[in-house]
């Protein structure tokens, strides 16, 4: 387990709060982000149905999922084998049968068919066959949707919690650098990702990285005016702009970062928007305190590039933490107009006010810690609009100094920068 039984007994204590705040006897959990929050079940087996079952009244969830895996959750939960109930083989991928149905028959064994269950309606690997199923194998019952009800209580972190995200910073750190050091004229776009990925995993002779929810994106050129192009077996060119989004992840926790390069001189149009993009994305961070709401957050970054005559429609951040595939986000609290959310200390998020134009972009972003007085912004990697020209040199991530342990405890930001370079490589404006 990832975290002491203390914690995961908190945190169902305040699962079971929202559910009997909201009329909710039963909670189907499907989200393996959630599941992984509740139990500590980690293992690659989203691609076929799995869930808890918390009831009101029972002290442990209950694991129902694939028969094979059913090891994984003794290995990784802090389940006992009681909760832990698999189902046969016969069940996956089949045309007549489909395993809500079997879930309906536990509910029924159980006396719960009659409850009122909550059901993350809008997860991910939650389909409407699986809907479908339940209410045919749970006839008298009554659904509601609790969508994002444990993903809320996830959105303050706890001390451990922020532990792991600020190692999974210094692996963003470590990532970005390589992709910064290996992006040049004549270098094919799949040579970067591979080393982003190398640095991601390997990470640092003290912890190792995990597999973040989303791939490396790399879009180039003109490509640069959509964010989620990702890469080709494309050699890069002088004149390339290539932006950069990435994270870092120590047991499933994500730290993203973004930042924007390009391949000798930038266009006047590139670096205008450069400029305008960092000084919004510094004055917003300047600005942020607890007692904010989202919306406030936001309007501090529309009224800056607004004063330079920019425009941009969707939000400039979110929640972020603990994820599987697709997505690092939590998909709860946004940086956008009309979010009332108001910033809490040990709430985390991604910053990512990137402007795409029709024929180039710049993201430029910062992922921070909601403090007592402000923030903790919680990667060090310069935040810049990177220019590399025929004298770049490149810095071996070797020599980079990593902050230990118990450095990651100081509030780390641009005084205070773990990755200390033999030479500066790079033109940043």
């Amino acid at each position: 387990m990832s975290f002491e039984l203390a914690e995961y007994q908190e945190r169902l204590r305040n699962v079971k709060e929202k559910m009997a705040a909201e009329g909710i006897d039963v909670l189907l959990v499907s989200d393996p982000a959630n599941m992984n929050y509740l139990s500590g079940y980690d293992a690659w087996s989203f691609y076929v149905h799995q869930l808890l079952i918390i009831i009101l009244d029972e002290d442990q969830p209950f694991w129902v999922g694939r028969g094979m895996d059913a090891k994984g959750a003794e290995y990784t939960t802090w389940l006992d084998n009681n909760h832990i109930i698999p189902y046969a083989d016969h069940y996956v991928h089949s045309e007549s049968r489909h395993p809500m149905d079997f879930i309906a028959q536990i509910l029924t064994d159980i006396g719960q068919s009659k409850s009122a269950i909550g059901v993350e309606m809008d997860a991910y690997y939650f389909t409407a066959a699986c809907m479908e199923r339940l209410r045919k194998g749970l006839p008298d019952a009554r659904f509601k949707n609790a969508n994002v009800l444990v993903n809320w209580v996830r959105l303050i972190k706890s001390p451990c919690e922020i532990q792991y995200i600020r190692k999974a910073a210094i692996l963003a750190d470590l990532a970005m650098q390589k992709a910064v050091d290996t992006i040049d004229v004549g270098v094919r776009e799949c040579d970067v990702v591979a080393n982003i990925y190398h640095a991601q995993i390997s990470g640092t002779d003290q912890f190792g990285g995990d597999y973040p929810a989303i791939v490396p994106m790399l879009p180039s050129g003109e490509q640069t005016s959509t964010p989620h192009l990702t890469w080709s077996d494309s050699r890069y060119k002088v004149g390339d702009s290539v932006i950069i989004e990435l994270a870092g992840c120590y047991k499933r926790y994500h730290c993203p970062m973004a930042r924007t390069v390009v391949l000798h001189s930038p266009t006047p149009r590139e670096l205008d928007l450069s400029k305008v993009v960092l000084e919004g994305l510094n004055e917003t961070l300047d600005s942020i305190k607890p007692g904010m709401t989202c919306e406030e957050v936001e309007r501090i970054w529309r009224k800056s590039i607004e004063k330079n005559g920019y425009q941009k429609e969707s939000r400039i951040g979110y929640s972020t933490g603990l994820s599987y595939p697709p997505d690092w986000g939590e998909r709860t609290a946004s940086l956008r107009p009309g979010d009332l959310t108001i910033l809490e200390p040990n709430m985390v998020f991604h910053l990512i006010p990137g402007i795409w134009l029709d024929d180039c972009g710049v993201e430029i972003s910062q992922t921070f810690r909601v403090t007592e007085n402000g923030i903790e912004t919680l990667t060090c990697f310069p935040r810049k609009f990177i220019k590399k020209d025929n004298g770049f040199r490149q810095t071996p991530v070797s020599n980079m100094k990593v902050i230990s342990d118990e450095g990651m405890n100081q509030n780390r930001n641009n005084k205070q920068d773990p990755l200390l370079k033999e030479g500066e490589p790079n033109e940043y404006f």
